[in-house]
């Protein structure tokens, strides 16, 4: 058997998780190692221990190497001041039993902009603990982000949280923590409450205004018609940032927002999304506000392949690691893993694929099934064999992908210098559907839906890791010179290590190297002469 060695063996189970960037890129730091992160998101009400047996044989299903699921605040403090960590016990036994990492969403002030799963004695006391007021003094069921009584009992019970985890979990099974969900306020741009409105008529944060490259003056004044918006961004996120910071002094494991997305490419009312949550528009502000924030994440609920693209690049930044929590559960959804992952994404989540009875159509899928989870099976099942080295070649290495676009026309991509990859779609593995010779063949079945894509990682300068479903990916010289696939060997990964099974020639590569249903890896040379 012949080696392709990509790195040693990981650091031990106890080093903590991190997320790091060198060069612009990022690397979710696992047991010491790049992970590659490919997870799913139980359902909102999937939280107990009686839910849990519906959950591991989805996980199992997908060949999901993570498990998001959230902790409520009502859960863990039902009556003030008294904890109960049952729930989080079992869920970690469990979770080490199935060989599962987790990533615990934090339902807390906010879900979805409202306080469902804060305890009855936060979200019934509006005395204590005040609502958002909107322009027209009309109370929203959105917890404000301007009343100290608020913060300091969501941190006091994160807080107990983040020790309780610090002893039960030493061997962190628990990678990600996700402070609150989805924050900001629908059909309020921010709130007007008298103690919000004496703020946004004081100045601008000198933090904020140091971070936008601002002159000092009140928020009307420096921010103009994105005033409203940005002190909801602001004040919401150093919100999240005070709770995110005193969980990480008791335990700091990399802490991620997610947010309900606006429209990508064009304005839109803030009355029709969600309001200061971390949208496109307001990264700035947000990055700025919770330092203590390690990424800013997209939920990502848009089928159209140009909008998710748009989404991709405007969260995939060098100062923000690319990481999807959520994206809808329908098979649409599943081809978007290359494109994250082709950006060097550090994880990808679909959301509510389990089996405890419920579908968020028409976000995602009509229904949950076997056939649901498959959708996204054949993908992870690929890639789980070489999860940790995609992770590793992500963060040391230059890599590219595409999931299959609506149009289903082909793509190429540039290599750098001198080569290029053409990924197309719907072509059968010997001829072309371009060649007359091949007009009166049968057109690939079970193409309705988009579901193909391709990665491509450079090992050297003229060598590439190539993997994918349903995809033709045809290498060219972007120089014009005369040029030969000198060697394409398929093999698999074996404890970090490449395994040589054969090489493909002849009809398995005359006509391009075209990855079917079956997990398939190459290792492709490229040579001129």
């Amino acid at each position: 058997m012949a080696f392709l060695v990509l790195a040693g063996p990981p650091a031990g189970a106890a080093d903590l998780p991190r997320l790091v960037e060198k060069d612009g890129r990022h690397a979710l730091m696992v047991d010491g190692a790049p992970f590659l992160m490919l997870g799913v998101q139980a359902n909102n009400a999937a939280n107990y221990p009686s839910q849990l047996p519906k959950v591991w044989p989805a996980v199992k299903a997908m060949h999901a190497n993570t498990l998001e699921i959230p902790v409520a605040w009502e859960q863990i403090e039902p009556t003030e001041g008294k904890f109960d960590f049952s729930y989080v016990d079992v869920l970690l036994k469990q979770a080490r039993d199935n060989d599962v990492k987790l990533v615990l969403l934090w339902f807390g002030t906010w879900k979805n902009n409202g306080p469902q799963y804060a305890p009855e004695w936060v979200k019934l006391d509006n005395k204590r603990f005040p609502r958002v007021v909107n322009a027209k003094g009309e109370v929203k069921n959105s917890l404000s982000p301007h009343f100290p009584a608020t913060l300091e009992a969501d941190k006091k019970a994160f807080v107990a949280l983040m020790r309780h985890l610090k002893a039960a979990d030493p061997d962190h099974t628990v990678i990600m923590i996700q402070p609150e969900n989805e924050t900001g306020t629908y059909s309020a741009i921010r709130d007007y409450s008298p103690t919000a409105q004496k703020l946004f008529e004081g100045p601008v944060p000198a933090q904020l205004v140091k971070a936008m490259g601002k002159t000092p003056g009140t928020w009307q004044a420096v921010f103009g018609k994105d005033a409203d918006e940005f002190f909801h961004a602001w004040s919401i996120g150093r919100f999240v940032d005070e709770v995110a910071a005193a969980g990480k002094r008791e335990l700091p494991l990399p802490m991620y927002v997610n947010a309900a997305l606006r429209d990508p490419f064009k304005y839109q009312d803030p009355f029709t999304y969600s309001s200061g949550g971390p949208t496109w528009n307001v990264l700035e502000v947000w990055k700025a506000a919770a330092p203590s924030i390690d990424a800013l994440a997209p939920d990502i609920y848009m089928r159209e392949s140009a909008s998710v693209r748009k989404t991709l690049e405007q969260y995939g930044r060098a100062d923000n690691a690319l990481f999807v929590p959520e994206i809808g559960s329908d098979k649409a959804y599943a081809r978007y893993v290359y494109d994250v992952l082709g950006r060097h994404g550090i994880g990808f989540s679909p959301f509510g694929l389990d089996y405890t009875g419920y579908s968020n159509y028409p976000l995602g899928a009509k229904q949950v099934d076997a056939e649901t989870l498959e959708n996204f099976g054949v993908h992870y099942r690929l890639l789980a064999p070489m999860a940790r080295e995609w992770a590793r070649l992500s963060f040391t290495s230059d890599v590219w992908g595409v999931g299959e676009a609506d149009d289903r026309k082909a793509e190429t991509l540039k290599l750098g210098d001198r080569w290029t990859a053409t990924v197309s779609y719907g072509e059968w593995q010997f001829g072309s559907i371009e060649a007359p010779w091949m007009s009166k063949a049968e057109k690939q079945p079970n193409r309705e839906i988009p579901d193909g894509g391709a990665l491509i990682a450079r090992l050297s300068a003229n060598e590439f890791l190539v993997t994918g479903y349903r995809a033709r990916v045809t290498f060219g010289s972007a120089k014009d010179e005369r040029f030969m696939l000198a060697r394409v060997e398929e093999g698999h990964f074996e404890n970090g290590q490449w395994v040589f099974d054969r090489v493909w020639n002849g009809d398995q590569s005359d006509y391009g190297l075209n990855l079917t249903t079956l997990p398939q890896v190459l290792k492709v040379k490229l040579a001129t002469y």
